[in-house]
């Protein structure tokens, strides 16, 4: 049987040389490729040069201030992409044929989420499915909802401001933001101060702490208070949003649950208005579509259990 010169290509192709090419086009340098892979750099760039002369394509331009991909490289980055996602998933197969319920489940949350819900359904995952992995990574909620999109995430637990109509969600709970300030700050420890006495004072707060976005009744609370004037400092971080606030640049806004220990142990104080904070609901996010590996589909299914199980009472966090 006559082979075309594609056939013999790929009978010929060494695994290895693609995944040297993705670690190159992911990392955008040859030092950082080599140390994602554990190789030294004279391996790296040979192993290029090999994938190059195999396939008969210059794939990255490298030359000094340069380092990007050529046409024919950018045409092979999303096929190799798709060759490493096959492999994965056929080991997957495997070990799930085993009865095993293994693979990754990749969380996307949130910087403030703070849940016992969630904390009690990863002791359970981990209880039932020791073989599962579980990456969590934070995010700004845009991102977070972008990731499930693209089927990079298996799911988010997040703001939710415009749900994209391909997406499924729920409430996860509802937290509720007032305003803080740190020692450093003129009004940390000042009693029956009104929303008047904030007029004016420097403030800090989330990115997304703007109108028409997650925040936005956090931001309506700050104009309420005369501090939208002075935005001094953002992040999408809750922690780092507290840093500031602690470090006194600015009264900030946090949720009221989540600093109820730094407000008891006085490092920071809360301010006016007392009643009626702004609520905000937190969402679980998934993609119907999606074709989850058995971990993903149990960790969603978990979730989805311990919410219908659970008085929704209990998911609103007064603080």
């Amino acid at each position: 049987m006559r082979l075309t010169p594609a056939e013999k290509t790929l009978r010929d192709l060494d695994w290895n040389l693609l995944r040297v090419f993705l670690a190159l086009a992911e990392a955008g340098s040859v030092t950082a490729a080599a140390d994602a892979l554990g190789l030294k750099q004279p391996s790296v760039s040979q192993a290029l040069k090999r994938l190059e002369d195999r396939v008969g394509h210059r794939l990255i331009d490298r030359r000094p201030g340069e380092f990007s991909l050529t046409p024919q490289g950018l045409a092979l980055l999303p096929e190799a992409q798709a060759v490493r996602g096959t492999i994965l998933r056929g080991l997957l197969a495997m070990q799930e044929a085993a009865g095993e319920v293994a693979g990754e489940v990749v969380l996307a949350l949130a910087s403030h989420v703070v849940s016992p819900l969630l904390d009690q359904a990863l002791r359970a995952f981990h209880a039932s499915h020791p073989k599962a992995r579980l990456t969590m990574d934070i995010l700004p909620s845009r991102d977070a909802v972008d990731r499930v999109v693209k089927g990079t995430a298996s799911l988010a637990i997040c703001l939710l401001p415009e749900p994209p109509s391909v997406l499924q969600s729920t409430v996860f709970y509802r937290e509720f933001f007032g305003l803080f300030c740190g020692p450093p700050h003129p009004l940390f420890g000042r009693k029956k101060l009104s929303l008047a006495d904030l007029a004016g004072h420097a403030s800090v707060s989330f990115q997304t702490d703007r109108m028409g976005d997650a925040l936005a009744a956090v931001t309506e609370l700050r104009r309420a208070a005369g501090l939208d004037a002075q935005v001094i400092g953002q992040s999408t971080h809750l922690e780092e949003v507290r840093r500031m606030i602690v470090a006194g640049l600015g009264i900030g806004p946090l949720p009221l649950h989540v600093v109820a220990e730094d407000v008891a142990s006085h490092k920071l104080w809360r301010l006016p208005p007392y009643d009626a904070p702004p609520a905000i609901d937190v969402h679980l996010v998934w993609h119907p579509r999606a074709r989850p590996n058995r971990a993903e589909a149990a960790f969603l299914q978990l979730l989805l259990n311990l919410l219908a199980q659970t008085d929704p009472e209990s998911r609103i966090y007064r603080g």
